[in-house]
């Protein structure tokens, strides 16, 4: 039995740890931001799913249109601002509570955590 062998690829593969923000290892702008809003979102979306209420009685509480409320269903913060992110989940009946003290390092970070 003849045995085939593949070709190797001509590039080594490398692996490089990441920074614990992919939007930071993307190289977007604003990388804390936007990983502040991807969280946010999660937790607007998880909050939606387990409503078992429609997209359209969700706009109503939320005061937007169904498709935003499909957006934030898709786990896409769109246009929302993180300001606007933390007003959905008041009207969804959370608190959201902002903590701000003094850092160790040269830059301080944003955080969310559920409870």
């Amino acid at each position: 039995m003849k045995s085939k062998t593949r070709k190797a690829h001509s590039r080594a593969s490398r692996v490089m740890e990441g920074s614990g923000n992919v939007f930071a290892d993307l190289g977007l702008s604003n990388p804390e931001q936007e990983l502040l809003k991807a969280k946010l979102t999660l937790q607007i979306y998880t909050l939606l799913k387990d409503s078992g209420m429609t997209q359209a009685e969700i706009a109503k509480i939320l005061g937007v249109q169904q498709p935003q409320v499909s957006l934030l269903m898709r786990n896409r913060a769109g246009n929302f601002s993180v300001g606007r992110l933390m007003e959905f989940l008041t009207a969804l009946r959370q608190d959201v509570e902002i903590t701000v003290r003094p850092t160790r390092k040269e830059h301080g970070a944003l955080s969310v955590i559920s409870a």
